[in-house]
């Protein structure tokens, strides 16, 4: 192999040193010229491929082949790099991980083929920011015109590894890698080293303003070809990368609405405004007026060239292309109707801290529009009154980053919690509807004895800035009160005018956060005023003084102190648990899973290191331990459960609970115990459920035993693999006028008006066979109902369905049945039960397969 020497800059040369010019502006301008490109670097990281990407579109565009061969090896490629890769350039680039386990990928290449030959710089530099525009690199320069052979021997070396030793990287492997990754402790150094370099020495012309270039002919003007250091508007980060790309491909399969997981402090609503750029007219829905502002900044920032409108209680705008709109008033019936929006006003829909969705005003606002998208945000999908926030999507997750996943991926700051033994004694204090009575709570609360021991933990910790979240008014401002006699600045933020004696204590949100942010207070006391839509990057602590049942709450709370700032190393968390009930949940709060069922030969097992996020620490006092495992062994029998659930699902819903009311409010861990249990799981037999506990009416009564009870039974038991069965059934109901034989009309016009859902038609769009339906006529959906459905049903419940030459038909026993209310009731909500089911079942078994 030849030798190559180091000339300097202002000659032709051959080798690229960091020294006194830089690899950036050589690989653009080849770029720009090639008619291939292939590069093999060890690592791709997000600086670098930004540095990139318009330059290798461009070039995607034209129909230049690409192909990008990295490592996987320790974790340091950044999957957010290569879903920016992916998006940018779909299937134009063939991008691939080397795949030999165990053995590191150091290698790094970058081809370029021309007209008239191919050149070849190998050397040091990985595709990041600071290999590319200042750091020490070596990359030599070898052209094939004067070194055939050496350029041949890398090109070959290249070729063997990409055929023999690299596998694609599909949608599938970036989701499993991304899901896996886990942030380099080295990523420490290396963003705090590219942070610390001047963006400028990416724009330094030369002394000639040229690039150096070893033929003559190839010269780029450096002003033209590097961009601008400064960016004019936000560029989508982290999760806003993956989750974006997401989206794309979950409208590819027309599904119409989505709900984004994502916890808090991964930029929400930024994503939500990046997501809008291809819509025309969009609503943006929230329930707090300080999320509004925040939301009409934010799309400001990104969307500037569009025009706002305020609908709530002072505003009525109706002409914005887009509306912030307050959810209480917007909900309010008497505004949804075309005097102030028709149903299609809005192309995209956005429900901001989407677990609120379930209440009947946002309710009104889902049913009312259509739109062509409408997308779900929250972090906490999970409640306390176990409504399934999910089933509003009909299960539809487009993207999910929970907090164990968000820290270890380096997107939020690791936490230190404290659970603090607490011995204020709940059992004191009334508790109706799953809350304790706050009046009370607060009395007991608000003595010296227990701000002594919140002091004391404060002090011992240390903060400059923390957040203490509160029971009610009066305890945030006996809390205050006491802080305040410790010598520390602080005040106390509540909703309405405080008493006369309270309002030296308070003072109003936005003052209140500007003086916590500049460090004139050190502590700030509410209720419920922080929770959603605060943005305090440099809170380095929180205190959750009152009793956190839910895990939307507890993790609302804890969110508010975990975005990421300069210098911020972690988040002290101090928790005060007490014997309330579901205290022992809290621990598996922490660790983004849900607690598993009580009891068993192990008995009660705190989450293990391992199941906390990275370079967190969880330390309960011992006597919480105890407790928690008192608080499992107490727990009633999972049949008392049930019936519990039972009776509180009648009580918030005024009624009896359907088979679909009792499975999207059912508690998850209840559902998910008794789901495999022949004699305890209702949704196999819901009739007989209900006659057991009590609950049948006379009508139902009459139907028990009888052959439309077996009916019945048969439906809520069939399996279902895909959902081709539910229109089937949905012919035979007739819109309620039940039927007992249907025909191909019967068929098509059933199919037709199920899979123009988009939450159904994607099952066909996902399946080979299928994936043309949107083109589809009577012809194709007579015959996809007559091969699968229908033959199956036939085949697998002949007792209940047969053919009569082209007609489907219900058994004649039946006959008595299908004009009987009670039984077509029932029939109907098993179908919407079985539906919701399938999409709850599509999304587990996907989750599964990731």
């Amino acid at each position: 192999m030849a030798n190559y020497q180091i000339i300097g800059p202002a000659t032709n040369h051959n080798c690229i040193t960091g020294e006194s010019d830089h690899f950036y502006p050589y690989l653009r301008e080849a770029i720009g010229r090639a008619l291939k490109i292939d590069l093999n670097v060890s690592f791709l990281m997000v600086s670098g491929v930004r540095l990139l990407l318009k330059d290798l579109t461009a070039a995607a565009a034209a129909g230049v082949p690409i192909t990008i061969l990295c490592a996987n090896y320790l974790n340091i490629t950044q999957p957010e790099a290569l879903y920016l890769l992916k998006d940018a350039l779909g299937d134009r680039c063939d991008l691939r991980f080397y795949n030999v386990p165990n053995q590191s990928f150091h290698a790094k290449a970058y081809f370029f083929t021309y007209p008239d030959g191919e050149e070849v710089f190998v050397g040091s530099s990985n595709l990041s920011r600071s290999a590319l525009t200042c750091g020490i690199e070596w990359n030599y320069r070898i052209d094939s015109r004067t070194h055939p052979g050496d350029c041949a021997f890398f090109r070959q070396t290249f070729e063997t590894l990409l055929n023999d030793h690299s596998i694609p990287i599909d949608d599938r492997e970036l989701k499993r890698y991304a899901k896996q990754w886990v942030r380099p402790k080295i990523y420490q150094q290396l963003d705090q080293f590219e942070a610390d370099q001047p963006q400028e020495t990416i724009d330094e012309p030369r002394p000639d303003n040229r690039v150096a270039q070893p033929q003559a002919g190839y010269a780029v003007d450096v002003a033209d070809s590097v961009p601008a250091p400064l960016i004019a508007f936000p560029q989508p980060t982290g999760a806003q990368v993956e989750a974006l790309y997401a989206l794309k491909q979950f409208r590819r399969e027309q599904l119409d609405r989505g709900l984004i997981v994502a916890a808090t402090g991964i930029g929400k609503t930024f994503l939500a405004a990046f997501d809008s750029r291809d819509y025309k007219r969009i609503l943006f829905v929230a329930h707090r007026d300080e999320i509004l502002s925040q939301a009409a900044h934010t799309f400001a920032c990104v969307r500037p060239d569009l025009s706002a409108g305020h609908f709530d209680g002072s505003h009525k705008d109706t002409a914005g292309a887009i509306i912030f709109a307050s959810v209480q008033t917007l909900g309010n019936r008497d505004y949804l109707c075309d005097r102030y929006f028709a149903p299609d006003a809005f192309d995209y829909i956005i429900i901001d801290e989407f677990h609120h969705a379930v209440s009947s005003c946002y309710q009104n606002i889902i049913d009312y529009f259509k739109p062509g998208f409408l997308l779900g945000l929250t972090a906490t999908p999970e409640r306390l009154d176990n409504q399934d926030v999910f089933a509003l999507c009909d299960y539809n997750v487009v993207y999910e980053v929970r907090l164990k996943e968000a820290i270890n991926r380096g997107w939020l700051t690791p936490f230190r919690y404290y659970g603090i033994y607490d011995d204020l004694d709940y059992d004191q204090i009334d508790f109706k509807n799953g809350r304790y009575d706050d009046k009370q709570l607060a009395l007991l609360a608000s003595v010296n004895r227990r701000g002594q021991l919140i002091f004391q933990h404060y002090a011992k910790y240390g903060s400059q800035r923390a957040l203490g979240f509160c029971i009610n008014r009066r305890h945030a401002l006996y809390m205050t009160r006491y802080f305040r006699d410790q010598g520390i600045a602080c005040a106390a933020v509540i909703s309405g005018s405080p008493p006369d004696d309270g309002k030296a204590l308070t003072l109003d949100r936005e003052t209140a956060i500007k003086k916590l942010k500049d460090g004139e207070l050190q502590v700030l006391f509410s209720v419920d005023m922080f929770n959603e839509g605060l943005d305090i990057p440099e809170l380095d602590m929180v205190l959750f003084l009152r009793p956190t049942q839910s895990p939307t709450v507890f993790l609302q709370q804890l969110g508010r102190g975990l975005r990421k700032t300069r210098g911020k190393t972690h988040l002290k968390v101090l928790d005060f648990i007490g014997n309330y009930k579901k205290a022992n949940l809290v621990p598996f709060f922490l660790t983004s899973t849900a607690p598993p069922e009580s009891g068993g030969r192990r008995g009660y097992q705190l989450p293990g290191e391992a199941d906390f996020p990275e370079d967190c620490l969880v330390d309960f006092d011992f006597r919480l331990i105890d407790l928690f495992k008192k608080m499992a062994q107490d727990q009633k029998k999972l049949k008392d459960r049930l019936l519990d659930e039972f009776d509180r699902i009648s009580a918030e819903l005024g009624r009896r609970p359907l088979r679909l009311d009792l499975y999207i409010h059912l508690d998850e861990a209840i559902y998910q115990s008794i789901r495999s249990k022949k004699d305890l799981n209702p949704f196999r037999d819901y009739l007989t459920f209900l006659d057991a506990i009590g609950q049948t009416t006379a009508a139902e009564k009459e139907l028990l035993g009888s052959p439309g009870h077996a009916f019945l039974r048969n439906i809520e038991n069939t399996a279902m693999s895909k959902t081709y069965k539910m229109p089937v059934l949905l012919a035979f109901y007739n819109g309620s006028a039940m039927k007992l034989a249907i025909d191909d009309d019967d068929l098509y016009q059933s199919f037709k008006d199920f899979y123009e859902k988009g939450s159904n038609r994607v099952d066909l769009l996902r399946d080979k066979t299928t994936a043309n339906a949107m083109g589809w006529g009577k012809k194709e959906y007579v015959s996809l109902a007559r091969r699968n459905p229908v033959h199956f049903l036939a085949q697998s419940a002949g007792e209940f369905f047969f053919l009569n030459g082209e007609t489907f038909c219900l058994a004649p026993e039946l006959d008595a049945f299908v004009t009987n209310p009670v039984f077509v009731g029932h029939f109907k909500d098993i179908i919407d039960y079985r539906t919701k089911r399938f999409y709850k079942e599509r999304l587990e078994k996907m989750e599964t397969q990731a």
